[in-house]
């Protein structure tokens, strides 16, 4: 265990790395890579090389963030959560609007999402205020507000873009921050039962048009299937093509004949289930799933409660990301835009996760650090 004024060598925290999570991290974006060169009918452009490139400055920045000392993480949660937020405020001012939402900030040489960033840096945050409280100021209703006031902030300002699947995400990541903090399971029955109530007061006066449609057609895609059913009829009919072994690299009928929409992002695990069949997806999925149990087994050998919360928040995001976005190519649960990690394309996305996949690293490399709590 080491003290509050140690420090590691930069060889000591090379040989701390779990290169097992770095071996998975690369495989991923190689299988998004691949998926983005067939998504473009055998081509680099316009998502394959592009996906390369960003992965390439978001794993080198992945490792600069792993090497920084997960004690100036501590110190940099709130500048950080601030900055984000500011970010988000600024979308609404002046953001860029695409699919008829205003999600995005023009940074001349990328377009930035800043609500991705936002699910990082609320995590730092609510790990920043947890690790200064004890079993009992978690029992405090009192003194959870401040952290709830960290969480409703931005996930308000993410509903304004509108963005509903985002603005869930953040909640339900900061919700199992609060649960792995110790606090009681009977404000979270009384959070739900308070939510419960007010659901007609949200779907009425809260849900835009599109987003009720797509809880109706979630309900009954057959009802419309050339209109708002289209897109999950056809992800379902590409899934159910692709069989046992699927039709083959470049060989998707419903992917590359263009019914199978967004299939560049959102219905990229459809594309590739349809080329490696129910084998390749099951291999995705095992991939995917052994990053989940890296971050969980990490965040349980931190010796400090910082580093505990950070990991179980990124990998608890992770899976959301992960759960979220194939349970919906499925139609088990309504369509909503949520990339599939580092396979997707997307940008923000993918910094904001390998951003996340640093602070992982971090805690791993200094997981024997303890330092004190502070109210």
């Amino acid at each position: 265990m080491f003290n509050n004024k140690e420090y590691l060598t930069f060889q000591q925290k090379l040989s701390r790395l779990s290169f097992g999570l770095i071996i998975l991290i690369i495989l991923t974006a190689t299988i998004g890579v691949v998926a983005l060169y067939s998504a473009a009918n055998g081509s680099w452009q316009p998502w394959a090389f592009k996906h390369l490139v960003r992965f390439i400055a978001g794993f080198c920045g992945m490792l600069i963030v792993a090497f920084i000392d997960i004690r100036w993480w501590l110190k940099l949660s709130y500048p950080a959560y601030i900055v984000s937020l500011l970010l988000l405020v600024a979308v609404e001012l002046k953001g860029h609007i695409g699919m008829g939402a205003q999600r995005w900030i023009d940074l001349g040489f990328m377009r930035l999402q800043p609500s991705e960033v936002m699910k990082i840096t609320t995590v730092m945050a609510l790990a920043r205020i947890f690790h200064s409280y004890n079993l009992e100021n978690v029992k405090n209703p009192f003194l959870l507000v401040r952290p709830l006031i960290l969480v409703i902030i931005p996930a308000a300002l993410v509903l304004m873009q509108p963005d509903l699947g985002t603005a869930l995400i953040i909640i339900m990541v900061s919700g199992s921050i609060f649960f792995l903090a110790g606090v009681p399971l009977w404000m979270f029955a009384a959070v739900g039962a308070s939510a419960i109530s007010v659901a007609p007061f949200i779907w009425h006066f809260l849900l835009k048009d599109y987003q009720k449609q797509r809880i109706v057609t979630f309900l009954n895609p057959e009802k419309d299937p050339l209109g708002s059913g289209y897109h999950i009829m056809q992800s379902k009919i590409a899934l159910g093509s692709g069989g046992i072994e699927g039709k083959g690299f470049l060989q998707g009928t419903q992917s590359h004949l263009n019914f199978l929409p967004e299939k560049q992002t959102d219905f990229i695990f459809t594309l590739l289930a349809e080329e490696w069949g129910f084998l390749g997806g099951i291999g995705i999925f095992t991939v995917l799933a052994l990053i989940i149990a890296y971050g969980f087994l990490i965040a349980r050998s931190s010796y400090n409660q910082y580093g505990r919360l950070v990991c179980a928040g990124i990998t608890v995001n992770f899976a959301l990301y992960v759960f979220i976005n194939i349970a919906m190519v499925m139609g088990l649960i309504p369509v909503v835009g949520v990339p599939l990690p580092m396979i997707s394309n997307g940008g923000s996305a993918m910094l904001a996760v390998l951003f996340g996949f640093g602070l992982m690293l971090s805690v791993r490399i200094h997981r024997e650090f303890k330092f004190a709590r502070k109210l």
